[in-house]
């Protein structure tokens, strides 16, 4: 049955709301092996609601694995990973993280508009959400065409508006401007603020360096460890770098020297 046919037209409240004063994401002594290899070591890191954090570093320094493992889907994960106050990967609490993938995760051979109906029955989510998430992510002039007939960029925005249907409160978005020209880069981190702005958590990965002044706070990746976490401003101060690629060679050069 066409999904659009089976779509409840009624509105669901917003489930947004992480743990008061905690952050919304947790991590203690992380550490992944996958394939005989160790993906992560030991990490330790918290992501505050209200906020930007940045997971920045090389194409195989972890950062997938560790968005995985915040979700909850990766396989083999050691030490402790909480999510808005309670283990990561419940399945009743799913729900409230949004998850972006790499590749779209929308159905290729449906329109823009029906993946969204689609998914939001699964969700319990209304026709109103997914009309005003049309309009949000700017797809009106596309919602009745066909996903595989559409933009990477325009692609990219159908995932974010299905991870957003019922509001989460934390989204993680796995280098969600791979491939995209300045232009549509430019227009998704300023929805990335916006989302902020109302108080979710927003965990966004890139290996584009320039990419790393759009967030509140980062989190410098290499080889599996956190080389260093803050504020731009704060790791530009420590290292007496003018830019965060400067200073991410900065702490890998220092981390080198006997």
């Amino acid at each position: 049955m066409d999904p659009l046919e089976r779509m409840d037209q009624g509105d669901e409240q917003s489930t947004m709301g992480t743990q008061p004063g905690g952050p919304a994401v947790r991590l203690r002594g992380v550490s992944v092996v996958r394939g005989g290899r160790v993906v992560l070591r030991g990490v330790d890191l918290e992501i505050p609601a209200g906020e930007i954090t940045g997971i920045i570093g090389p194409s195989g320094s972890g950062k997938s694995t560790m968005m995985r493992s915040i979700v909850g889907v990766q396989e083999g994960v050691t030490g402790t990973v909480e999510v808005l106050g309670e283990p990561a990967g419940l399945a009743a609490r799913r729900g409230r993280v949004g998850y972006v993938t790499q590749d779209p995760a929308v159905y290729g051979d449906l329109t823009a508009r029906e993946n969204l109906a689609y998914f939001g029955r699964l969700l319990g989510v209304g026709g109103r959400r997914i009309e005003e998430l049309i309009a949000s992510v700017h797809l009106a002039d596309v919602a009745g065409r066909r996903v595989d007939d559409l933009s990477g960029g325009q692609r990219a925005r159908v995932s974010l508006a299905v991870a957003l249907l019922n509001e989460p409160p934390l989204l993680v978005l796995d280098e969600p401007t791979v491939g995209l020209d300045p232009v549509l880069r430019n227009e998704l981190w300023s929805q990335f603020a916006n989302l902020a702005a109302t108080g979710r958590a927003l965990l966004v990965s890139s290996h584009v360096m320039d990419e790393a002044n759009r967030c509140d706070r980062l989190v410098l990746l290499r080889d599996g460890r956190v080389l260093a976490q803050g504020a731009p401003a704060e790791l530009l101060e420590r290292t007496r770098t003018d830019n965060v690629e400067a200073a991410f060679l900065s702490l890998v050069v220092s981390e080198e020297v006997p």
